[in-house]
């Protein structure tokens, strides 16, 4: 059954987080790339390839903010699980 949390809408979610984010509503953006964040750590774990890419997404968006100290630790984050990940 699908739902709020399943992978399949979780991407939907984060597809329309980069829309909202490409036409610059960075604070209509910013709730939904949580959302896809905390829906994929809560489904899939924290060091999913799809969670660290949402880590990643997140981080982009706080960049582009001006939130630049949570946008540092996110990428760090996601940096520290792929080297985890791939070596």
């Amino acid at each position: 059954q699908l739902g709020a949390s399943h992978p399949n809408t979780l991407t939907s979610v984060k597809n329309l987080a980069v829309l909202l984010r490409d036409q610059g509503k960075l604070g209509e953006a910013e709730p939904l790339f949580r959302r896809a964040l905390q829906g994929c750590e809560k489904q899939l774990g924290a060091s999913h390839p799809s969670t660290l890419t949402s880590v990643s997404n997140l981080a982009t968006l706080l960049e582009d903010q001006g939130n630049l100290d949570e946008a540092e630790h996110l990428f760090r984050r996601a940096l520290e699980g792929r080297e985890e990940q791939l070596g």
